[in-house]
């Protein structure tokens, strides 16, 4: 059984899993098992959507990690970050550098139109 991600957007991961019978898998986030996670059947395999708990949505690191219940096997997770924590890392560092030269060359090219 393998387990790719697919996407994440407004609060639903979704993955797609290759299995020939029906995968028995969980969500676990802080040792509890997420409730109302999704398992359908598709063309090639099975689609997964896990629901983001409202309390994995603040401050900190914050680790959702899918298992298979038949060998306890870690197919995959995913990380939030927020808050504090997201400011030393090296991604939200590089999203603002960029950030702040997009607002550079637009200032740059204020100026320029303004001279001609």
């Amino acid at each position: 059984m393998t387990l790719t991600p697919t996407r994440f957007e407004n609060g639903l991961w979704e993955g797609h899993i290759t299995s020939d019978t029906e995968p028995r898998v969980r969500a676990v986030y802080l040792g509890d098992a997420v409730s109302d996670i999704e398992l359908i059947r598709d063309t090639d395999g099975w689609t997964l959507r896990v629901p983001v708990p409202a309390s994995a949505v603040s401050e900190g690191v914050h680790s959702i990690i899918i298992q298979d219940l038949e060998t306890n096997a870690r197919l995959a997770d995913f990380t939030i970050i927020a808050g504090d924590p997201a400011a030393d890392d090296l991604r939200g560092e590089v999203a603002l550098l960029r950030a702040e030269l997009d607002m550079l060359k637009r200032a740059f090219r204020r100026v320029n139109s303004q001279r001609d």
